[in-house]
């Protein structure tokens, strides 16, 4: 990409390889802090690399007006030469205002298969709660630390660490405080037909992007593919994903084979669904989720409330490294069966500019993204990339990357 050079060059490895990560290209370069009197800020729209220690939190400021709601991502990416590691092991985000009040928690880890992979967890700063403590301007802090840096097979040395910050506009007008009680909640059916090859990418920013259909990939074990798919307000998305059988000789049973992870446009988590493997078929599929409304950030369960913003939202899919073991280090077929019901609406009205600028909208482009397949990560990555740079000089460049991308129509 032509803004390359605002930061560190992303990790030059084959999408999916095992413990490999692209990290964002214009990713810049922050230190974590050892004492919140130390933080370096972060801005909105930037995305941010920075290194996590095996022991102890590093800690990261975070200027925020009174009205705004702000969301802190960090994926932790392990060494990758790293096999195996604690089930506990991964990493924990937390937000606390300038005088320590919690705003927010998360962890995230690598689950009962003990495989390492890229995790994300997500901070949360919402103005919207009416019990929230943080709704003051001012200073905030986010800390990252392991959340079990001690365990029986803890990784004793440093992770790499992607940051990325989003803020949400204010609402024009007060609008439903109570999500939305009546939804369809029936499990549709898997989409069929023949499925149509589409190659996962190797970290957020170099997401594929895929639109409702049959998807076809390939996965080793131990490696990570990511995906985006559009989906609007008004709209429910569904996923299956499959793991076909292989032609080796290989006998066993993996509990934990396949991780396949939903995460919204600030990259904070939605749902996720294991799919155990014996060698033959085997399928799962994601929860049944409502559609995307403004409001459902005001439900009570987890999952609801993160389906709150229209915008790229992206699949994760991992193979535990365990697969190895008993099938060999071959590759086992993927199949993602996505389908995206209901008809696009009108978002909300917003009381000023999200950061980055469309990072809550599906454009046209992002449709035939998904289509077609082409290079991307939606409106919101290419504001991403260019949210430190000035409205006229962003324009420019967002013109420039349009050009590039639609020279560039056969990746990632």
């Amino acid at each position: 990409m032509i803004l390359a050079a605002l930061g560190a060059p992303p990790v030059q490895a084959a999408p999916g390889a095992p413990g490999s990560y692209a990290f964002a290209e214009d990713a810049v370069r922050a230190a974590g802090a050892q004492s919140t009197a130390d933080a370096q800020p972060l801005e909105a729209g930037r995305a941010y690399r920075s290194t996590l220690p095996a022991r102890g939190p590093v800690h990261y400021g975070l200027r925020l007006d009174d009205s705004s709601t702000a969301y802190v991502s960090a994926t932790a990416v392990p060494p990758a030469d790293l096999r195996a590691s604690s089930v506990t092991d991964g990493i924990k985000v937390s937000l606390r205002d300038s005088r320590g009040r919690s705003c927010d928690v998360d962890t995230a880890g690598f689950g009962a298969a003990r495989s390492p992979h890229p995790v994300t967890a997500s901070a949360v700063r919402d103005v919207s709660r009416r019990t929230s403590l943080c709704k003051e301007a001012g200073t905030y802090f986010v800390t990252v630390e392991r959340t079990d840096p001690d365990g029986e097979g803890a990784s004793p040395r440093d992770w790499d660490l992607e940051l990325a910050v989003v803020t949400e506009p204010p609402l024009e007008r007060e609008e439903a405080t109570r999500a939305p009680r009546e939804w369809n909640s029936a499990s549709p059916e898997p989409v069929g037909g023949a499925a149509e090859r589409r190659a996962g990418g190797a970290g957020f920013a170099r997401a594929t992007p895929l639109g409702e259909g049959v998807w076809r990939d390939d996965v080793h074990p131990g490696s990570t593919l990511f995906y985006t798919v559009p989906v609007d307000w008004g709209q429910q998305v569904s996923v299956t994903a499959e793991l076909g059988s292989t032609d080796g000789d290989g006998k066993g049973f993996v509990a934990a084979a396949l991780d396949l992870d939903l995460y919204n446009p600030v990259r904070g988590h939605v749902a996720d669904v294991r799919v155990a493997y014996d060698g033959g078929q085997k399928a799962g599929t994601l929860p049944v989720l409502p559609p995307v409304a403004h409001a459902n950030r005001h439900a009570a369960t987890a999952r609801i409330g993160a389906v709150r913003t229209a915008g790229t939202y992206y699949l994760v899919a991992h193979l535990a490294a365990e697969v190895a073991d008993d099938f060999g280090t071959g590759p086992v077929p993927l199949t993602l069966r996505v389908r995206v019901e209901g008809t696009a609406q009108h978002g909300p009205a917003y009381a000023g500019q999200a950061v980055p600028p469309g990072v809550f909208t599906v454009t046209e482009a992002d449709r035939r993204a998904a289509d077609e397949g082409t290079e991307g990560g939606g409106t919101a990555m290419l504001a991403l990339a260019v949210g430190g740079l000035g409205a006229g000089s962003a324009l420019l460049a967002g013109l420039g990357v349009w050009t590039v991308v639609a020279r560039r129509r056969a990746t990632p």
